[in-house]
């Protein structure tokens, strides 16, 4: 049977569509925030006695760093459950998959997060090795991602509901996470390389979200009545 197109998106699916669209923007907002904001503004590559002085002076901001990451990270089991909710009929063995991989992703980037709370504490040359415990896991934990973004891409093809360009672009996703973390851990002369890249994966991420969260909150058209 020919899955359901967009704009006859079942009544009951709807609501779970738009809490993924929303869970998708808290994760975005929030891993956005923690790393590419809050601690870059803290951290200073290669001067562990610099940043220590500036997590001294604003320990504030890095707490709520932590705090940002464990909200995406309860926001990303859920949009996996929702996610397997969603998918399970048109994907009875890649939702399993998918579940499972997410949820891999979110325990190895928690186990990651415990370093950082001791930072405050920490003398520069040990706060320099939590810090770098912590990128490498959670360039371990992009990995599960990586391959649940490729499985999700396959997922969405086959439910007909997401075109071509988005399951691509999010395959390709899938590909960058993989390429970044695997040059961070074993070849990470190359990894700066990879930094533009990065673009693919939050413009791809971003338009899933948008997608999720108008199908889910826009209602079907009324289909006229024959006469």
């Amino acid at each position: 049977m020919k899955p359901p197109s967009a704009s006859t998106l079942p009544d009951a699916a709807r609501p779970l569509f738009a809490a993924a669209g929303l869970l998708y923007l808290v994760i975005i907002a929030c891993g956005v925030w923690s790393e590419g904001i809050a601690r870059a503004a803290l951290i200073t590559p290669g001067a562990p006695e610099a940043t220590q002085e500036a997590i001294m002076a604003a320990p504030g901001l890095w707490r709520l760093s932590i705090a940002a990451d464990l909200i995406m990270l309860l926001a990303d089991v859920a949009i996996a459950a929702t996610f397997l909710r969603l998918f399970s009929a048109s994907s009875p063995t890649l939702a399993p998959l998918a579940f499972a991989l997410r949820l891999v992703q979110a325990a190895l980037i928690g186990a990651a997060l415990l370093p950082l709370t001791l930072a405050p504490q920490l003398a520069p040359g040990m706060l320099w090795h939590a810090i770098t415990l912590h990128g490498l896991g959670y360039d371990l934990g992009l990995i599960f991602f990586g391959v649940n973004c490729v499985v999700m891409a396959v997922m969405l093809r086959r439910a007909g509901l997401f075109g071509r360009v988005l399951p691509l672009a999010l395959a390709g996703s899938g590909l960058v996470y993989l390429a970044g973390s695997f040059t961070a851990l074993f070849a990470p002369a190359l990894n700066a390389a990879m930094e533009p890249a990065y673009a693919l994966p939050l413009l791809a991420e971003s338009a899933f979200c948008l997608w999720l969260i108008i199908r889910g909150l826009r209602r079907p058209r009324a289909v006229p009545q024959a006469a």
